[in-house]
């Protein structure tokens, strides 16, 4: 597993003082906000500030104190280190379920799990094998999803 996983894209510059607008990659802008600190392109910054404004992030990052050192960091992607974040019972980040065996309910291989696409309802699992599969990624469909044994369960409907 990589330890550093990519959480956002600074998209511009906020205020006066250094400000970054950040859209987040993550479940919620506030995962994102709860961080202590964030690395681009391989350097570390401490976040002083963060603040959810509708899907985005404000953040205020130590040694960032200018327009102008705020505007070099425009277009850059922010990663977390994952030792940094505690994940609740069943969660898990999805770059670590691309790339999982996808098997149904009886046991039968459907192929790899290779994309989650972000939809406004809930995300989909973009299963590749013999024929690609979507499977919406709720409980009622995706039965266990269990990173260390490198499989997932899915139950599948007529249709699917």
């Amino acid at each position: 597993m990589e330890q550093y996983l990519e959480c956002g894209e600074i998209v511009n510059t906020h205020g006066l003082n250094g400000e970054l607008k950040v859209v987040p990659w993550c479940d919620s802008p506030e995962f994102l906000a709860e961080l202590k600190r964030i690395f681009i392109l391989g350097s570390e910054y401490k976040i002083e500030r963060a603040a959810v404004s509708g899907h985005n992030v404000l953040l205020k990052l130590a040694g960032v104190s200018g327009v102008q050192q705020a505007m070099a960091l425009k277009g850059k992607i922010l990663l977390l280190d994952r030792a940094d974040v505690t994940l609740g019972d069943g969660e898990y980040f999805f770059r670590d379920a691309i790339g999982l065996a996808v098997f149904d309910e009886s046991g039968a291989k459907l192929g790899t799990l290779t994309d989650i696409l972000e939809r406004p309802a809930n995300e989909v699992f973009v299963i590749s094998g013999e024929r690609e599969i979507l499977v919406p990624n709720v409980e009622e469909f995706v039965k266990i999803v269990d990173i260390e044994a490198k499989r997932i369960v899915v139950k599948l409907i007529e249709g699917m």
